[in-house]
């Protein structure tokens, strides 16, 4: 799953995916185009209005997800009117942040009442108490996949877990990121449905990735 959240790169990670497909015969990686990361403050309602387009424009075949703000950013109503045009076309809408089964239900009613229902939903788990909560978020029925909120879940830590965790080894050596991975594994397939282990940001590092790859899975 690559996330992409500037026009130049949205546009390069949509090519490259289908160009992929097909030398594969398959779509072999779902690209998320970015709303929270992607969009410059002030400019919100005009980047979800351009990951709308991209997607709508895409080929048929081609998996698109979406990242909307988090349910408490004053941008997330105004995320979900948009992006609910291309409904039909996002594999999935990924929520950020998502601390409690209460934000999940907020989503799925606004998404619901935008007539974006058939959407599958994913979630990010990205701090202590939402990890706490794993179990209960992966049972709601709209959740399709939970995904660890690596750089964030560090951050929420304030110190207590180092810099280097973040990377392709110490994401699966340090106590505090492998018991949160644990966690999440674990809910995801109590409810069956699908753990994602986190960001890979050593990705011109084909070795890296595979390791990362390999150990995640």
């Amino acid at each position: 799953d690559h996330y992409s959240g500037v026009e130049v790169r949205m546009r390069k990670s949509l090519q490259l995916q289908a160009e992929m497909a097909q030398e594969f015969g398959a779509c072999v990686f779902d690209v998320t185009l970015d709303c929270e990361d992607g969009a410059p403050v002030g400019g919100e309602a005009e980047h979800a209005a351009l990951v709308t387009e991209l997607a709508l424009a895409s080929a048929p075949e081609a998996r698109v997800a979406v990242r909307v703000h988090p349910v408490d950013h004053p941008a997330f109503d105004a995320d979900i009117a948009t992006i609910a045009r291309a409904a039909h076309r996002w594999c999935h809408v990924m929520l950020p942040k998502v601390e409690s089964v209460a934000d999940v239900e907020r989503a799925v009613g606004v998404l619901d009442a935008a007539g974006a229902s058939q959407v599958p939903v994913h979630a990010l788990i990205e701090s202590p108490a939402s990890v706490h909560r794993a179990f209960d978020i992966a049972a709601h029925p709209r959740i399709q996949s939970l995904s660890f909120g690596l750089m964030d879940f560090v951050s929420a830590h304030g110190g207590a877990i180092p810099g280097d965790a973040m990377g392709v080894q110490g994401q699966f050596t340090h106590p505090l990121v492998v018991r949160a991975k644990l966690e999440i594994a674990s809910a995801c397939h109590a409810q069956g449905k699908v753990p994602s282990h986190g960001v890979v940001t050593e990705f011109k590092d084909k070795a890296a990735l595979a390791a990362a790859a390999r150990r995640a899975a």
